[in-house]
């Protein structure tokens, strides 16, 4: 089924409104912490915080693919971009303003927001490609596979946005800064690459319900078979 461009959804809305929440708190509240937990067999495991929700803007772009469609879900990336590019902005904007004599805690809020640019540019670099890339994925698969096998194309599709989110990021974050050594930086990568999929893999059965519910409400399953993917269009 190919949508028209005057079609109007009743939850199109709410799925956008939480793709952009989850997608700016991971990034702004997420990375100033980073935590260490004891795995059996692995041992002390460390990651930073934000990993473990920021795979679920992911399963909402999984959603939005699968249910409404590759332009509807390019729509979403956009307003997800302006979003966390608002959040930065202000955010240093914030930390930047002197902070009054009575308040002591101006040295915590710089390291809770004050991100430097470099490391804010790499996110939403990383975040553009790596989301335009899971919902290209994701909308090839489903024609490939004449939508069956869900959870192939959720799964596959997020190894190879994250791949590129990860294979992105690291580098343009940290590389050559002395933050993270330079040859610790592949491990990391590849922690966090594997972190983030193996969230992906445990929301799958509650992708697959809210997937069912959506096209029984929505009465929509697209299908991008004459679908314009350039990322910068955003016309339907």
């Amino acid at each position: 089924m190919q949508a028209t461009t005057q079609r109007s959804y009743r939850y199109f809305d709410f799925v956008m409104v939480a793709f952009v929440i989850v997608l700016i708190c991971s990034n702004l509240i997420g990375p100033a912490k980073i935590a260490q937990v004891n795995l059996p067999v692995i041992g002390a495991f460390t990651f930073g915080a934000g990993v473990l929700f920021f795979p679920i803007s992911y399963v909402f772009g999984d959603i939005l693919t699968e249910v409404y469609g590759y332009a509807r879900a390019r729509q979403v990336i956009w307003a997800g971009f302006a979003g966390l590019a608002f959040a930065s902005l202000m955010a240093s904007i914030v930390v930047a303003l002197p902070p009054a004599p009575f308040w002591p805690h101006q040295s915590a809020y710089e390291v809770a927001f004050g991100s430097t640019w470099r490391i804010v540019a790499a996110s939403m670099v990383a975040y553009f490609c790596g989301e335009f890339v899971n919902s290209f994925v994701l909308a090839k698969m489903k024609i490939a596979t004449a939508g069956r096998w869900l959870w192939m194309r959720t799964i596959g599709s997020t190894v190879a946005g994250e791949a590129v989110d990860s294979a992105l990021f690291y580098p343009l974050a940290f590389y050559a800064t002395g933050i993270i050594p330079d040859d610790k930086l592949p491990l990391v990568m590849l922690a966090q690459f594997v972190t983030k999929v193996g969230v992906e893999i445990i929301f799958t059965p509650l992708t697959y319900k809210i997937v069912n519910a959506l096209k029984r409400a929505e009465q929509e399953d697209m299908y991008d078979r004459n679908t314009n993917f350039s990322p910068f269009v955003l016309k339907e």
